[in-house]
């Protein structure tokens, strides 16, 4: 589970790249693209601007570069020429990039054009909430108290953390140990220690956390159609604390990766 420093080096380089992902998404006018445009366009990016490895596609069986999950959508939706992105949705953008062998996780709920205020609030509290989470980690601390900071913040604005899916350690492979639950009691769990490298992904539910798996085996929904948002970075324990590994240069310039 531990990273060599020579490994965390390369690490570094896959979560810039990943990073300048999002950032070209972020210049997108997503409004009217179909989710495989999305896809296309984010694979491209992967594969010829920045000469790396889109990581999910052939995973598990998987032919996309990313998920790409609409309102009551919680995670792992399908790219599809038919779906089309509208003003007031809210979607997660789930990708993964593979660059000198090693890969790096993260994911961004984007707002769509006009979006409620209800919908704004939780993609709000979804972004915060992994924030608590990644502000626990430090040397010594223990993985409870990642999902513990996770889901009472969540809980306290009235919303829901989802239990079946976590955060997970990552590096050469997308899928490492540990799993890193959005839930848990603080003291409890495995002990962190320098040099860990895994990803913190809540995912925030406006009602029921209860989920469940759509027919085609990949998407997943929330079970009473409410709306979920999903925020994910993969982040590396210091010295000193922590460091995001995928962060994204509105959020150095905020101020929000300071540990």
């Amino acid at each position: 589970m531990v990273k060599t420093p020579d490994e965390l080096a390369l690490m570094r380089i896959s979560g810039r790249l990943l990073a300048s992902v999002f950032e070209m998404l972020d210049g997108q006018d997503l409004a009217g693209m179909s989710t495989m445009q999305v896809n296309d366009l984010v694979e491209r990016f992967i594969t010829m601007d920045l000469a790396a490895r889109p990581a999910s596609k052939g995973q598990y069986g998987f032919r996309y570069v990313l998920n790409c999950s609409i309102n009551h959508v919680v995670c792992h939706g399908v790219p599809d020429p038919e779906a089309i992105i509208r003003g007031g949705d809210i979607i997660n953008l789930d990708i993964t990039l593979e660059k000198n062998g090693f890969i790096a996780d993260s994911s961004k709920t984007y707002l769509v054009g006009d979006v409620a205020p209800a919908a704004r609030r939780l993609v709000r509290v979804a972004q915060e909430a992994m924030w608590q989470g990644i502000r626990q980690v430090r040397p010594g601390a223990h993985l409870g108290d990642i999902g513990f900071a996770i889901e009472r913040h969540a809980k306290r604005h009235g919303y829901t953390v989802v239990r079946e899916y976590c955060g997970h350690g990552i590096g050469r492979e997308m899928h490492e140990d540990p799993q890193v639950l959005n839930f848990g009691r603080p003291g409890t769990g495995a002990k962190l220690r320098e040099g860990m490298v895994f990803t913190v992904e809540p995912m925030v539910n406006q009602g029921s956390r209860m989920v469940a798996t759509e027919p085609d085996g990949w998407t997943v929904v929330t079970r009473d159609r409410k709306l979920s948002a999903q925020f994910e970075h993969t982040v590396a324990v210091t010295a000193r604390g922590f460091e995001v590994l995928t962060l994204r240069g509105d959020e150095a310039r905020s101020g929000l990766s300071a540990s």
